[in-house]
């Protein structure tokens, strides 16, 4: 656990789509299709209207975040945030302005707690320890402005992931 300008920060190893909190994080493509990766867990798990409630709100741009519902979900919204397009590749620079993205949205509509998967490493093939250093770098930019929200969890899928951002993280 660590603290950012009031923020509580914590790291689980587990499964994003059984998270209890206001929001989850998918990691969407631009067009906000839901297909593998968590994505697909969270359309599987949650139920199809929330990917055809996302697709009625895109396509975005990349680094862009819109939310929907949560279907059968525990969380009450999930917010989808663009990490990448149709070609699949993903930077840190478009998981530093999702984050960004998800983190202000989230805010606005005045969430309290918010979980993330690991930003671009799974379809994206992103580096674990990369993506954790963008995605701390906007909440550590962001974290400052923020009026609602108090308690942002990193769901990680395995150990090689939670490993990673426990590094990074936690220094």
């Amino acid at each position: 656990m660590k603290k950012i300008a009031g923020i509580t920060i914590n790291l689980l190893q587990g499964d994003i789509t059984e998270m209890e909190c206001d929001a989850i994080v998918n990691a969407a493509n631009n067009r906000l299709s839901m297909g593998g990766g968590v994505a697909g867990a969270i359309k599987r798990k949650g139920g199809v209207e929330i990917e055809k409630e996302a697709v009625a709100k895109g396509p975005i741009s990349i680094g862009e975040a819109i939310w929907t519902g949560a279907g059968n979900l525990k969380a009450k919204f999930v917010i989808h945030a663009a990490v990448m397009g149709d070609d699949r590749r993903t930077d840190e620079t478009k998981i530093y302005k999702a984050t960004k993205s998800s983190l202000l949205l989230a805010d606005q509509l005045g969430l309290k707690s918010i979980a993330f998967p690991a930003l671009g490493t799974g379809v994206g093939g992103f580096p674990y320890k990369e993506s954790a250093k963008a995605m701390l770098k906007a909440i550590e930019e962001v974290a400052p402005s923020l009026k609602n929200l108090q308690e942002i969890t990193f769901v990680l899928w395995g150990e090689e992931a939670y490993n990673s951002f426990k590094e990074v993280i936690e220094g």
